[in-house]
């Protein structure tokens, strides 16, 4: 009795002792905002990690990898709250630090790369042993019987799934924060997209301006011009009227560019999380930038290669065969053993014992099902992959030939 009061006592030990504890979580070590590298489908068992060819998807396996954690000493999540407005010194708004600027603070960069890291906390959960178990049977008669022992029974357990299972399913989860990484750095380049178009809006608008008001200035000339030899009688009202008409086309002309100036200002100020209405610093006077433009062949097979929407499809195409994996690994039976103290027996050589437990897995019919799910959601991954390459060739394709005939 007393040995069984004082196994209860080291239990609650060990539980008062336990609890949350979030000084030593685990950070994904990818590195989403770095430059992105090729990232393309490979055979399952081969380490190949060659590029696919423009319109080639190469998807007849894809390789389960494996993706690097570290755990850190401590973390702390990031405020928003605190992220202040981004101060613009009074100097030129330069393009690079616009971006760099939007990049850095921006609330869906931020929540991606929340996503990211919750993503990868899935990782240690994964591939980690379940609890062991403990149990204890008592029979209350005998704690008071004169005739027999307090009979007594303590047992401790531990699942131990079969080869294999745990590997694949860190796998999964691996993928998963990969593909979640490969979102962040999607998410950073559309925000780089976006912070670029309304810069170059706002340097238009107020390269815009100044032509207007060249252009008044030519006009108020030639109407003054034209007002003096009209009282002369050398021409018409007409040219006069005229030069009126053409500087109120100019004012309603200005009136549009201030709208768009205004409108641009507003945009740059959002994504920098500063007042829509605060004002900025103009851009230079004059931006050169010589565009060397590669072969138009190359340009599509980098962007297969290297950009990070493709990137993240390929890890879901691995996520899943990872799954599909799983699926088959779940015909084999889990062990659990368990050492045991029974005092119920009377003999003493007998009351230590050891054992083992496996289920079952006899109902085919689930397992089959849960197999052919996988297969299917492995098919369907596939053809998101090659969308995905055909829809960024398409959108470069058109970017190029644009660029082309900008130049």
């Amino acid at each position: 009795m007393r040995l069984y009061i004082s196994i209860l006592g080291y239990l609650l030990l060990i539980a008062s002792a336990s609890g949350c504890r979030t000084s030593v979580p685990y950070r994904y070590s990818s590195t989403a905002h770095q430059p992105i590298q090729s990232v393309s489908p490979t055979t399952i068992n081969a380490g190949s990690t060659s590029t696919p060819a423009v319109g080639e998807s190469r998807l007849d396996d894809f390789e389960v990898t494996t993706v690097g954690f570290e755990s850190v000493t401590s973390v702390e999540p990031d405020d928003n709250s605190k992220v202040q407005p981004t101060a613009l010194s009074d100097a030129e708004l330069s393009l690079e630090q616009l971006i760099a600027d939007v990049q850095a603070i921006h609330p869906t960069v931020q929540a991606m790369y929340a996503a990211w890291q919750a993503a990868a906390q899935r990782y240690p959960q994964a591939v980690s042993l379940e609890d062991p178990m403990f149990g204890a049977t008592l029979a209350p008669a005998s704690v008071r019987s004169r005739n027999t022992d307090t009979a007594y029974m303590v047992e401790a357990s531990q699942k131990l799934p079969w080869h294999g299972k745990r590997a694949l399913r860190g796998a999964v989860e691996r993928a998963s924060a990969d593909s979640a990484s490969q979102d962040v750095e999607t998410t950073r380049q559309k925000l780089a997209e976006i912070a670029e178009l309304a810069y170059w809006d706002y340097y238009v608008a107020l390269r815009l301006l100044n032509l207007n008001d060249e252009n008044r200035e030519i006009l108020e000339s030639f109407r003054d011009s034209a007002v003096i030899r009209y009282e002369n009688a050398l021409v018409t009202q007409q040219d006069v009227l005229q030069a009126d008409i053409e500087l109120a086309n100019l004012e309603q002309r200005r009136i549009g560019i201030e709208r768009m100036e205004r409108t641009a200002v507003g945009r740059i100020n959002v994504l920098l999380r500063r007042n829509p209405l605060s004002s900025l610093p103009q851009p230079p006077e004059t931006i050169v930038r010589a565009i060397d433009l590669p072969e138009e062949q190359f340009v599509l097979s980098t962007a297969v290669s290297q950009r990070p929407e493709i990137s993240a499809v390929a890890a879901r195409v691995r996520e899943e065969h990872s799954r599909l994996a799983l699926a088959c690994k779940q015909y084999y039976p889990d062990a659990e053993v368990f050492g045991r103290y029974d005092a119920f027996w009377d003999v003493q050589d007998l009351r230590g014992q050891v054992g083992a437990r496996v289920n079952l897995p006899v109902y085919t019919g689930r397992l089959n099902a849960a197999v052919h799910e996988a297969q299917f959601q492995v098919a369907k991954a596939r053809a998101e992959y090659d969308q995905m390459v055909l829809d960024v060739q398409s959108d470069v394709q058109m970017a190029y030939q644009q660029v082309v005939e900008s130049q």
